[in-house]
């Protein structure tokens, strides 16, 4: 999937027409704003960007681009710009974090040659991203790795018949919509943030995990239902200790728990009780916003 950023319907399928019957999906943005929308609800091979957007120029959309999670700085991007553009222009895009700056019109052989090679290089970071076991953004474990954790730890729960617990958060709207708009960012840094605080709020015990773009969860071992209770008042009083700038409201949670007293009698294992405790979560959204946290029932 490639999305072409430009504001000028013929430059825009002009590009299409090149690009779809070689096989690529596109989607189409026709202003910057537009563009970061987008990137959040797809899966992106590459992006080409027009030099002058409506709203923004091609650096500029180019360099808030990179501060998202979803582009990062494997994801490619050409940056367009007409024959005219200087240097200047071609330097700052590079800066800025494009991967090329092609000349208007493009050379269609060449564009295609270009994303090949990038495109593929892309897909090769993201499967060796994908067989890590680590988030990159928060430092937690990803899927992958808190199954395997989790597994570890309940092995361990199993052999000392320990209790078990695992809590599942995600945070609220943690501050106001001008905070949270894609000129600065802040998405990339609320979850960072949040990963920071998390991590120097727990024990060396217990282990986190991001689950998905939102929801994160954290295993604890030798920990009952009132201690995941505990734990999980821990976070949040946390976060509201060390809100992301001195201006901004605190990242408020809200969560879901299970826990189990005795781990060799539970029956259940420990990637099944990270599982329910994310049902819980899941359950907490539709409750509103009157409820915090949910015990998996």
């Amino acid at each position: 999937m490639i999305l072409i950023a430009n504001e000028h319907e013929w430059a825009a399928r002009a590009l299409e027409t090149l690009l779809s019957p070689n096989g690529y999906a596109v989607l189409r943005a026709y202003s910057g704003r537009h563009a970061l929308e987008l990137v959040r609800s797809v899966r992106l091979d590459a992006v080409l960007v027009d030099q002058q957007m409506p709203d923004m120029d091609g650096a500029e959309l180019c360099r808030r681009l990179r501060e998202e999670p979803e582009i990062g700085v494997s994801t490619p991007i050409l940056v367009v710009t007409s024959a005219s553009g200087t240097r200047a222009e071609r330097m700052t895009a590079l800066a800025a974090g494009a991967h090329d700056v092609c000349t208007h019109p493009v050379d269609g052989e060449t564009l295609l040659l270009k994303l090949r090679t990038f495109v593929a290089a892309k897909r090769y970071a993201d499967d060796v991203r994908e067989q890590s076991l680590i988030d990159e953004l928060t430092g937690f474990y990803n899927m992958r790795g808190i199954a395997r954790r989790a597994r570890e730890i309940g092995a361990e729960a199993y052999r000392r018949h320990h209790p078990l617990a695992c809590v599942a958060f995600s945070p609220f709207e943690p501050v106001s919509d001008a905070d949270v708009s894609p000129e600065n960012g802040l998405p990339a840094r609320m979850v960072s943030h949040l990963g920071a605080v998390c991590r120097d709020a727990s024990r060396i015990s217990d282990v986190f995990g991001r689950l998905g773009p939102t929801e994160f969860v954290v295993v604890a071992p030798a920990t009952d239902a009132i201690g995941a209770e505990r734990l999980f008042a821990r976070l949040q009083s946390a976060l509201e200790a060390s809100p992301i700038t001195a201006d901004a409201r605190p990242i408020r949670l809200r969560g879901g728990y299970c826990a189990v007293s005795d781990y060799t009698s539970a029956q259940v294992d420990a990637v099944d009780i990270m599982l329910r405790a994310t049902s819980a979560l899941r359950q907490t959204r539709r409750s509103g916003p009157a409820i915090q946290l949910t015990a998996f029932d």
